[in-house]
């Protein structure tokens, strides 16, 4: 299959938008100015049932949804759009928009490193472990999602990527740094990149011979948007045989595979993908965040999750949808999160229980909602830090008020008369530095 974008320029001419409805055109063109869209044909002849467009998990993934925009955005943009104001007009009441959603969440901008007084602005380090790699040419996707927390990416606002050209700093900020045990290359989405681009960074990996990097992640949507990438592409059999090089050099190959939905999985396409790809001698974790519209249900995620143990994947995070871009259309209650995920968890056997969540990327961390009880007659939510920025946080049990309406960390606050985390004084001071 030939790779075919569609984009809010030409989205129009897809075959089977002649039965959509003309308010939902206008939906689309107007949540489209403020936020990315970008679609392919794969997705579209093969993901989507467009018999039932308005309920479809896969169409609400790739297509802007009214909803995504606050009320007042929306009205903002589409009297612009429908006065056919200018380029520059609209891009200047988009880009005022953008920054009020809160463009980098989780405190990302406090994870760039440095190395010799310079910064690293195409490279993140939260975790000890784990560094984070943004290849320059890795900066966007075979198709967009909707939900994606690193939408301003894809915006063109330049003030808002992480992206960098070269691999050199990142090496040798690991050779300086022996607690780094992952390197993880992400994007945007690393695979669009050609064979002999990502051979070029993977290869100065290797040949650096560092001896505490264990462990290579590719964060990836590909094998769900784009399966072909490892079949007919015309350097799938070269990017497959740079995995096994990988492999053969004794480090660990990590695909982290993002799937939304079972429907992602169900292709001859994506299957025969992974089979060639766990062929190298890769594994491929998979993750996703729960979504409202998506994926929120337990029968979704347990049919998920046994459907890639079947194929031969490692389930690995269930996250929560993070306080960025679309959130309010996305976000679940923490409550029934924790439910989604317990009553899934439930259903599947022990070999798919690799799985962890329901996980709040936040500033200090991932946090993991482990329960909701009662102590001391006092009903709260029981969390834990599986992943901090100090690591003598993970597996600290903490308490925080029941609070039904809660979303996210920000909304909840501590339990037992306290007046802050046992964490907050610490973190505090961490993002001063």
């Amino acid at each position: 299959m030939k790779y075919q974008i569609y984009t809010s320029r030409n989205y129009r001419q897809i075959t089977q938008f002649k039965s959509v409805r003309k308010e939902h055109l206008r939906d689309i063109d107007v949540v489209a100015s403020v936020l990315p869209f970008k679609t392919n044909n794969y997705v579209v002849d093969e993901l989507i049932d467009w018999d039932n467009y308005q309920n479809d998990p896969i169409f609400i993934l790739n297509f802007p949804q009214r909803g995504m925009l606050q009320p007042n955005h929306f009205e903002t943009m589409a009297r612009l759009i429908d006065s056919n104001a200018d380029a520059p007009t609209i891009k200047e009441a988009a880009n005022k928009i953008r920054h009020q959603l809160n463009p980098h969440p989780a405190g990302q901008s406090h994870n760039v490193p440095e190395i010799n007084g310079q910064k690293l602005t195409g490279a993140q380090h939260k975790y000890d472990e784990t560094m984070l790699f943004f290849p320059t040419q890795g900066q966007t996707c075979h198709a967009y999602c909707t939900f994606c927390f690193r939408w301003p990416q894809f915006t063109g606002m330049d003030n808002l990527k992480f992206a960098m050209k070269e691999v050199d700093d990142v090496i040798d900020y690991i050779k300086a740094h022996p607690e780094i045990t992952d390197l993880l290359i992400t994007g945007g989405d690393p695979m669009v990149m050609n064979a002999n681009i990502l051979d070029t960074y993977i290869s100065r990996v290797l040949e650096a011979k560092i001896p505490h990097l264990q462990t290579i992640r590719i964060g990836t949507k590909s094998l769900a948007f784009w399966p072909y990438r490892y079949i007919s592409d015309p350097d799938a059999e070269d990017v497959l045989k740079i995995f096994e090089k990988v492999t053969k050099a004794g480090i660990t190959l990590a695909f982290m595979a993002h799937f939304n939905h079972v429907r992602e999985l169900e292709t001859e396409a994506v299957q025969e993908a992974v089979r060639r790809i766990r062929a190298t001698g890769a594994q491929i974790r998979t993750q996703s965040p729960l979504l409202n519209h998506i994926n929120a249900s337990s029968k979704v995620w347990s049919d998920m999750w046994t459907k890639q143990v079947k194929l031969g994947m490692i389930p690995y995070y269930m996250f929560v949808a993070r306080d960025t871009g679309a959130q309010e259309y996305f976000g679940v209650s923490l409550t029934r999160a924790w439910d989604i995920f317990r009553n899934a968890y439930n259903k599947v056997s022990g070999i798919a229980r690799t799985v962890r969540g329901p996980s709040m990327s936040c500033t200090p961390g991932k946090v993991k909602i482990t329960g909701v009880t009662e102590i001391q007659g006092e009903k709260v939510f029981v969390l834990e830090f599986i992943q901090g920025r100090n690591r003598e946080w993970v597996n600290r049990p903490f308490f925080a008020k029941y609070n039904p309406k809660a979303l996210w960390m920000d909304d909840l606050e501590p339990a037992f008369g306290k007046k802050e985390f046992f964490f907050e004084e610490e973190l505090a001071a961490m993002l001063l530095d």
